[in-house]
């Protein structure tokens, strides 16, 4: 995960593993246009040809996976996403 991202605070290390259950890939051809206009690739395969988590800065919580969080997730160890949304939600009643 890049470092400094959304993703990488949520999870709290730099690599992480997730069950993907599709045929669905982002299309590498648009990378660079996607980017320049505000959407951050925060998290990709370990080769870094797949891009698997993207986020938009300018949201109080965009943060998209290729994979399914809701495999993981536990009630009482819910997955790091989850926890991210509920924390934003939070903090924007609270505003």
């Amino acid at each position: 995960m890049k470092e400094g991202s959304l993703a990488k605070k949520l999870y709290g290390k730099s690599e992480i593993s997730e069950r993907h259950r599709h045929r669905y890939e982002f299309n590498n051809d648009y990378r660079e246009i996607v980017e320049k206009n505000g959407l951050k690739i925060s998290g990709t395969s370990p080769d870094g040809l797949l891009v698997e988590i993207v986020e938009y800065e300018k949201h109080p919580y965009f943060i998209a996976g290729q994979f399914h969080p809701e495999f993981k997730s536990r009630p009482d160890r819910p997955q790091p996403l989850f926890v991210g949304l509920i924390e934003a939600a939070k903090n924007l009643k609270n505003k």
